[in-house]
């Protein structure tokens, strides 16, 4: 086995649903492993409101050494409404993971699966195939443990800076350049408020520079409230969008809403070093322990981070072993697989059994 094949990885289950998705994804790894050639070493750590509970913090450092040291994490879902930090906020190590590797582009593909319900009329036809990538270290979030709350008001602060805005959309126009090398669209579109906002147009003024070094990306500029309002009539217009961190946060949210749901939906926190991959779901304490989560959006996480891998170390198997579980996920929707979600009767059992089967 060439040591180039072979991957260490960071496994942080979290809470709630975190560990019974999780589980289902490694079994999906572990069977890629026997059929590509590929190696995968997992190490367990705690991270999440349980750990909070009972160290006092959201994560050891031997967890944040962990990942440091890894290949890739995949993270499950963490927090707990019921636990909070003394100042009122979530346990949230997703966020926190962000700032320690300044994993700056969120990415947040929305594919409607063959057989998957969406809520807009004409997707089964026309499809929905699209990437929101959301900045993810500073914008609102930048305010994020700092804002400051009187009697009379509470005030938080949007940072947007040159150097990571230059670095979004330089991340943002090689998606965009090889999505169309794949046969999508190749379309970017900047979305922000930059006619409100002077942050908004300095961000908007970054990114039309930075168009200049991509002459075959075809671009476009949005105002956030016009997009959403496009967003769920006309989906299928739309290839790659990137926008500040407090608009990703809410606009990936309606694109997942338009393949399915959370459940359905992988995501990415990316840096120029450092990974990290997990659904866009949470932590879902009212079903915990009933067998009813839904596997799909981390098992779909894991093929993001195959992929990722095999740009990274030039693993091409990597990328085809990624491209081989959305085929098994395709193939389990179209045939009849229908989550509690959506009103059907399989739970994690069920979709990882047909997951295995089909791959």
């Amino acid at each position: 086995m060439s040591a180039n094949n072979a991957f260490h990885i960071a496994v942080l289950a979290g809470d709630g649903i975190g560990p019974e998705v999780m589980a289902p994804a490694i079994e999906v790894l572990r069977k890629i492993e026997a059929k590509s050639g590929l190696s995968f070493r997992f190490t367990e750590a705690p991270a999440g409101a349980n750990n909070y509970l009972a160290t006092g913090k959201s994560m050891p450092d031997s967890t944040i050494k962990l990942c440091e040291e890894a290949d890739a994490i995949l993270l499950g879902a963490c927090g707990l409404p019921s636990v909070r930090y003394p100042d009122n906020t979530e346990i949230a190590p997703q966020i926190e993971l962000r700032f320690i590797f300044d994993l700056y582009a969120g990415v947040r593909p929305a594919r409607l699966i063959p057989g998957v319900p969406s809520p807009i009329v004409g997707a089964d036809k026309r499809g929905i195939d699209l990437v929101v990538i959301r900045e993810s270290t500073e914008g609102l979030f930048a305010s994020m443990g700092k804002g400051v709350v009187t009697h009379e008001d509470a005030r938080e602060t949007m940072v947007i800076t040159r150097k990571t805005s230059e670095r979004l959309f330089e991340f943002s126009f090689r998606l965009a350049e090889r999505r169309k090398a794949r046969g999508k669209p190749g379309v970017l579109t900047c979305v922000d408020k930059a006619n409100v906002f002077k942050a908004f147009a300095f961000f908007r003024g970054i990114f039309d520079e930075i168009e200049k070094r991509h002459p075959n990306v075809k671009t476009d500029r949005l105002y956030v409230d016009a997009c959403s309002a496009m967003l769920v009539k006309r989906p299928w217009d739309f290839d790659v969008l990137v926008m500040e961190n407090m608009f990703g946060d809410i606009v990936s949210d309606i694109t997942a809403s338009l393949i399915g749901g959370l459940g359905m939906a992988p995501s990415a926190d990316i840096g120029d070093k450092y990974a990290v991959f997990q659904p866009c779901h949470g932590t879902a304490p009212d079903i915990m322990g009933q067998g009813k989560a839904n596997p799909t959006g981390m098992i779909l996480s894991a093929a993001m981070m195959l992929d990722w891998l095999a740009e990274k170390h030039g693993v091409e198997s990597a990328a085809e072993a990624g491209e081989t579980i959305e085929r098994a996920v395709d193939q389990i929707y179209a045939g009849g697989i229908k989550p509690m979600e959506f009103g059907g009767r399989n739970g994690t059992a069920d979709i990882t059994k047909a997951v295995l089967a089909a791959l």
